[in-house]
């Protein structure tokens, strides 16, 4: 099976996405399971897993209504707030769909990151933690000092940082991200998305070779075994093409990388780590 681990739909006339404006024109519409199909029968991917964009209860609902009309939709990672007394209500209710593989944790929203450390949300993340529901991390590269201390108080977590947690592509450089990345890929329950690169590079105007380090360093630190690859479609399409995602993953793969390791990179890894 073949797996896209990461992309979004939305429907603009919802209003859950603030962050969209028209200031965004390549974003500022609607984008639906028909519309991404075509790139998946290009890719020969055999479905998606589809990650909330917005900080709403009601984008997670929607999504899985979604799920519920297209077989391409594997699972969804929704969203719960951590710091909302209602929030295991809330799980309880998504988590009987069958769909509901997860949820998010917007790091990157967050004012001040430290958030994450106080003991009310320790707590209540412990509890899906026992329970072993799989957890996306988003988070900037500024904020893995925090992502890391909260993982080494809660060092079971069936985890996946997303979008490598988002390297200083644009400028090149490798640390602090770098060193982050590697205490946190010593906890064998964290995973990483290999996705989000393109958006931060400079946008339309990336080389390759921009990517390459970034994605060695990472493979190097998870292994073969905890790397999944995801397109961020459509959020991609401010800097690239479905199909240029793709290329820029496969292109800045290990050479010595054969069918076994990209068979776990695009897909195996996704179905084992959300149990699909």
């Amino acid at each position: 099976m073949k797996v896209d681990a990461h992309q979004h739909y939305w429907r603009i006339e919802r209003g859950d996405y603030g962050w969209i404006t028209p200031e965004l024109p390549v974003l500022y519409r609607d984008f639906l399971p028909s519309d991404l199909k075509p790139y998946l029968d290009a890719h020969q991917l055999d479905g998606t897993i589809a990650v909330q964009a917005a900080p709403t209860l009601e984008e997670t609902d929607y999504l899985l209504s979604l799920a519920d009309r297209d077989p391409s939709i594997l699972g969804v990672v929704g969203w719960i707030d951590l710091f909302d007394p209602e929030h295991r209500r809330y799980y309880e209710r998504f988590s009987k769909h069958p769909k509901f593989i997860g949820f998010r944790i917007m790091i990157q929203d967050m004012p001040d990151s430290s958030e994450i450390l106080e003991p009310a949300f320790i707590e209540a993340l412990n509890m899906y933690i026992q329970e072993e529901v799989p957890i996306d991390l988003l988070v900037r590269s500024h904020q893995l000092e925090h992502l890391l201390k909260l993982i080494q108080q809660v060092p079971d977590m069936r985890g996946v940082v997303d979008h490598l947690g988002k390297p200083p592509i644009r400028s090149g450089e490798m640390e602090p991200w770098e060193s982050f990345m590697k205490e946190i890929a010593r906890f064998p329950g964290i995973y990483c998305k290999l996705s989000g690169m393109v958006t931060e590079a400079e946008h339309r105007r990336w080389e390759q070779e921009d990517f390459t380090d970034y994605v060695h360093k990472a493979i190097a630190l998870f292994g073969s075994e905890r790397v999944m690859f995801g397109s961020d479609w459509p959020v991609c399409l401010l800097s690239a093409e479905y199909s240029q995602v793709v290329h820029v993953l496969e292109a800045a793969l290990p050479k010595a990388w054969g069918e076994q390791e990209r068979a776990r990179l695009f897909g195996l890894n996704a179905v084992e780590f959300y149990r699909l």
